[in-house]
């Protein structure tokens, strides 16, 4: 069933982010150049104005005398006709055409003007901008010192200050607005591509990307659809291979079967009066015996793997036992004296038949491959129901422990074991047949440790609490690849 897969929102919103961190900061040092530019063109012409009146005045004030009065009748006159306030310094007097405007001169700019240098500087009287412009007239010993109000051009700066700023805002959510567009238009392949690689992950493998363009998204779609057709001839082939072979083994199990039986029986014959043969054919009577039984296990296993193949496998719940089960198990097959088993009373609903089946083949493969020190612990956690078979043998190499459960398999292919190779997996599908699990830890040298996990439907009734074996860190079961 097709999914709806999120659209590739991270990429969307850092390509978006991107998008607007270009602009702002083109934009941003474009607002500030211009008002910078402007603010200082704007001044160099105040200050221009100021040079050319203060020119004037200086022309006017030539040979000033440094009378009280004439200095005061000068300073207003100026201001009544040429518009500037004005103000005349002689000594330790100061004599301002606009007593308002009379601020403490700074240091510096007295100095300058004292060398007999044109000087100025921007001050702020009573919160308005003026700029001071001040020099001494010629023949004159007396400071002119001229005020020039900037409030009308620090308003225009202003005022284009904020003009500037509104207009990035503006390009900064027209960049955003553009981003937003073009990442989801740029990402919509990709969008597209997820789409259809999660549908070809669940099963849908004539799922193909539709190629619109020539660019590189195009022929990165032209290249998707020739890997899903590979893949899918592939997988089509491997299906049918797959088919083929649970066929095969289902046909190689029945037409071993008749003859099978046939064999069993004679065998069985053969078996009772072996001590009446000869002794030169004992043994090869004996070691025929042997291999019949051994076909004859191999080939209920085949049977039961196709059973599992072909779905035709069922769990017949009753309430189970699952201490007893173990124990009544190790009983049955002359394990009791081989094996230590601790069991607490662990009551489930389950099949009892296939947790037998599962038990024998973990047991009788830690019998096997791990020797003595096999130990069974049955109990219940907090996960689940569970059985833990743990032995003390050599371990299990770890580039082995993936392939466990693999028909056939054997972890050392040099050792003619006894096993058919396919204890292992159908210990596992019987166990996932009854919603359990098997997990294995092991360590070379060690031990390994083989547990079934099985649920349960309603808490535990009267579940001793479990107990630990002693060799929780270091025990399991030996195995070759799936022997029992």
């Amino acid at each position: 069933m097709h999914r709806t897969v999120p659209a590739p929102t991270r990429m969307r919103r850092r390509l978006t982010v991107a998008f607007v961190a270009v602009a702002g900061v083109l934009t941003g040092a474009l607002a500030l150049g211009s008002f910078v530019l402007v603010r200082e063109a704007r001044l160099g012409d105040s200050l221009d104005r100021a040079e050319r009146e203060a020119g004037v005045g200086l022309r006017t004030a030539a040979n000033l005398s440094s009378e009280a009065r004439n200095l005061e009748e000068f300073a207003v006159t100026y201001q009544r006709e040429r518009g500037v306030r004005a103000v005349v310094v002689a000594g330790e007097r100061r004599f301002p055409s606009d007593p308002s405007v009379d601020p403490e001169l700074p240091r510096g700019l007295r100095q300058l003007v004292a060398a007999e240098n044109v000087a100025y500087e921007r001050l702020e009287v009573g919160e308005r901008p003026y700029l001071v412009v001040g020099a001494r007239p010629p023949g004159s010993s007396v400071e002119l010192y001229l005020f020039f109000p900037e409030d009308s051009l620090r308003a225009d700066l202003r005022e284009l200050a904020t003009v500037l700023a509104a207009g990035w805002v503006a390009v900064l959510v027209l960049a955003a607005a553009v981003g937003r567009i073009v990442a989801a238009r740029t990402l919509a392949p990709v969008a597209e591509a997820s789409h259809a690689a999660r549908s070809m992950a669940e099963g849908l493998l004539a799922t193909r990307l539709p190629v619109t363009t020539d660019d590189e998204f195009g022929q990165w779609a032209a290249s998707f659809n020739e890997m899903a057709e590979a893949l899918e001839s592939k997988i089509r082939a491997l299906e049918e291979a797959e088919t083929r072979e649970r066929r095969f083994t289902s046909n190689v199990a029945h037409e071993l079967r008749t003859p099978l039986t046939a064999l069993v029986s004679e065998t069985a014959l053969l078996k009772e009066h072996l001590d009446r043969i000869p002794e030169p054919a004992r043994r090869p009577a004996e070691l025929l015996v042997d291999d019949v039984a051994r076909l004859r296990t191999l080939v209920e296993d085949l049977m039961e793997i196709s059973r599992f193949d072909a779905g035709a496998e069922e769990a017949v719940q009753a309430p189970v036992d699952l201490g007893r089960l173990v124990e009544v198990t190790i009983e049955a097959r002359g394990w009791t004296g081989r094996v230590h088993a601790r069991s607490g009373h662990v009551s489930i609903e389950s099949d009892r038949r296939r947790i037998e089946r599962v038990v024998s083949n973990l047991v009788g493969n830690a019998l096997e491959h791990g020797g003595q020190g096999v130990e069974v612990l049955v109990g219940a956690d907090g996960r689940a129901a569970f059985v833990e078979v743990s032995d003390r043998g050599p371990g299990i190499r770890p580039e082995d422990l993936p392939h466990l459960f693999d028909r056939f398999y054997k972890a050392d292919p040099s050792r003619a074991g006894h096993g058919s190779g396919l204890g292992l997996p159908i210990a596992l599908e019987n166990a996932r047949l009854l919603g359990g699990e098997i997990e294995v830890w092991s360590e070379v040298g060690v031990g390994s440790r083989f547990t079934l996990r099985l649920p349960v439907a309603e808490p535990l009734r009267g579940g001793d609490a479990p107990v630990s074996s002693g060799f929780q860190d270091e025990g399991g079961s030996r195995a070759e690849g799936g022997e029992p």
